[in-house]
């Protein structure tokens, strides 16, 4: 019988709320669990199965080696990494298999080496790189809070930032480079590129997202004591009467986390802490649109592959399914920093995306690709934008917020995601 005498609300079962959730337990606590849709996974989760059996996710996500805080928690609560996930060194391939490849070894000199084996590009490109990355690194990363990634990397090659800045921007920000914050940018390439062997490292979903954390977490938190009450939303979130907590629709509590989305979060404390709320409010938000292709026989040059975009050609990344032992046939295109496509219409993403999917795609069977589901996640991310100011953890006394939207130094990630409840535990 569990000894547990603090009793903690956490709202929201997304990788954040589930973070919150198996650190609580696992500090003591009885814990509830609340979540509104009928799945957890929040913006990261797998979908309903399509007819067939295909188990889609709402999303194509990447972790990356430097995802500690991820792949700790994962470990935690019973998932094997290494089976879930392909561990590959990071390369940015287009079509045809060319591109930067990330050798094995020390950080800097394997970008180093990567950079110089671009034979594809001139000596001033290269060398253009190279001293960009050099200056970063002197300057530990930082620069003006002001600027953007085009503005920080404008010196550079039109080429250099087509096939290198520009896909790592919109793939770690999910923020065109003439928004994005060069700040957080730099802080990413830190982590990513320079923070140790492996940091860099893709690591690509072998199995569909709820499999990965939420499907499992779930199952960790029923054992060990959690209350779970999945599919309903939260209503009225109230100081106690005593002061001595908080009632979530009525119900005591001690604590309360809050892991839901920073809208849901803004309405729940609208009138317990006013001016949190309108920090959490204010976010702008950037939609991913993605859509899974079928094409028997046909393949990509890796597992994933850089896309170069254009008017008729929305994705900026493709992935390989059947490549990842999944299933065969199955390519997933990404559009990051969707707003125009989102704008122009489904009906146009989706001609466009197949017509380019046609195009990208190798083997006898391209030419009979077919879209099988278009997803649009329209608040997939907060724009990630110079000077962004984000609500603090702390909302009020024994009331918190976790979410990748919380003050913190990443982007909206899983990872900052997992990493806003350390501060809590």
């Amino acid at each position: 019988m569990s000894t547990a005498t603090t009793s903690t609300a956490v709202i929201g079962a997304g990788w954040a709320g589930l973070a919150a959730a198996v650190a609580a337990v696992e500090a003591d606590e009885r814990v509830t669990l609340f979540e509104m849709a009928p799945q957890a996974g929040g913006r990261a989760r797998s979908l309903a199965a399509e007819p067939g059996g295909l188990r889609l996710d709402n999303g194509q996500h990447i972790l990356i080696g430097a995802y500690t805080a991820t792949l700790s928690l994962m470990q935690r609560v019973g998932v094997d990494p290494e089976a879930v996930l392909l561990r590959t060194p990071l390369a940015l391939l287009d079509q045809d298999g060319v591109g930067l490849r990330l050798p094995k070894g020390h950080p800097v000199i394997a970008f180093t080496r990567a950079v110089w084996a671009m034979r594809h590009w001139s000596l001033r490109e290269r060398l253009a790189l190279s001293h960009a990355a050099a200056g970063w690194m002197l300057r530990r990363f930082r620069c003006d809070a002001a600027l953007t990634v085009a503005q920080l990397t404008a010196g550079l090659p039109a080429r250099v930032r087509a096939e290198i800045v520009d896909p790592l921007c919109v793939a770690a920000l999910n923020t065109p480079a003439d928004a994005a914050s060069a700040t957080v940018f730099l802080r990413v390439l830190h982590d990513a590129l320079f923070a140790g062997p492996g940091a860099s490292d893709l690591l690509i979903p072998r199995r569909p997202l709820a499999e990965l954390l939420p499907e499992p977490a779930l199952r960790w938190l029923a054992r060990h004591g959690a209350t779970l009450r999945i599919g309903q939303r939260v209503q009225r979130l109230e100081a106690r009467t005593d002061g001595a907590g908080w009632t979530v629709d009525g119900a005591a509590f001690d604590r309360v986390v809050l892991a839901c989305s920073a809208s849901e979060a803004a309405r729940l404390t609208r009138d317990i802490a006013p001016a949190w709320s309108a920090s959490a409010a204010a976010f702008g938000y950037e939609p991913i649109v993605t859509g899974y292709v079928q094409a028997a026989n046909a393949r990509l040059a890796a597992p994933m592959v850089a896309l170069a975009e254009g008017p008729q050609a929305p994705a900026q990344f493709a992935f390989d399914h059947g490549a990842l032992g999944m299933t065969p046939g199955l390519f997933a295109f990404v559009v990051s920093g969707a707003a125009p496509w989102v704008a122009q219409g489904m009906d146009a993403t989706g001609a466009a995306l197949l017509a380019q999917a046609r195009a990208v795609l190798r083997g006898e069977g391209a030419a009979d690709a077919v879209l099988v589901k278009l997803v649009a996640e329209k608040r997939a991310t907060f724009r990630c934008v110079p000077g962004l100011q984000r609500p603090a953890a702390r909302v009020a006394d024994k009331l918190s917020a976790a979410g990748d939207y919380v003050d913190g130094p990443y982007p909206a990630t899983i990872e900052g995601a997992v990493r806003s409840v350390r501060s809590m535990y």
